[in-house]
């Protein structure tokens, strides 16, 4: 009799983004969801991409350590205006500095991914650039903008899958749902190599 067919290890998202919820779930392979509980502070100096990846990464382990059994996974996504990390806005007037700073600038949206698993060492990760040139907005065209959709927990404070698209010139990237906040291709290549079968 041949031995049984080891049962598929748990996925766990490491976030509590309900956009990386609704993302992962169109991968239909069921999972849960645990808050990291990362401080999410830049280091003295630290660029966009290394801080986003230095997050994704700390996310995935932080949750890996409360399920070590389980695949993790965990992304960050940071703005990056010629260097400099722009966060989510959290608030209107927030949200209207940073658009204003962005109209007419290409805008790099670093979207890191890390996958995690402490039973197997298995531990990946990978950044989604996703270069973003907005459109040379008006103060009328911010004001409607953000009265309309309130994108205030989005870094860059718009949402490119709503009304946002209409403040943008042109979005480039290898990987399409990274702008949303989860690189779809890459986190199914890191959990095809974590064991994981996708589809």
């Amino acid at each position: 009799m041949p031995d049984p067919l080891p049962l598929p290890r748990p996925l766990v998202l490491g976030s509590t983004s309900r956009y990386r919820r609704e993302l992962l779930s169109r991968l239909r392979l069921p999972f849960e969801v645990a808050a990291p509980e990362v401080d999410e502070t830049p280091l003295p100096g630290e660029v966009p991409a290394a801080l986003a990846a230095r997050l994704a990464l700390a996310k995935a382990r932080a949750v890996a350590r409360r399920f070590p059994a389980a695949v993790v996974i965990g992304s960050d996504q940071v703005a990056d205006l010629h260097g400099e990390p722009l966060g989510k806005p959290g608030g209107h007037d927030q949200a209207v500095a940073q658009l204003r700073r962005m109209r007419g600038q290409t805008v790099v949206f670093q979207t890191a991914l890390a996958v995690v698993c402490q039973a197997t060492g298995f531990e990946a990760h990978d950044i989604a650039p996703v270069r973003v040139r907005l459109r040379d907005l008006d103060d009328a065209e911010i004001e409607r903008y953000l009265r309309a959709e309130q994108p205030y927990d989005c870094a860059g404070s718009a949402k490119s899958e709503g009304l946002g698209i209409a403040l943008l010139d042109a979005i480039d990237s290898d990987d399409p749902t990274a702008l949303v906040g989860l690189p779809l291709i890459r986190t199914c290549r890191l959990l095809r190599a974590a064991g994981i079968a996708v589809p």
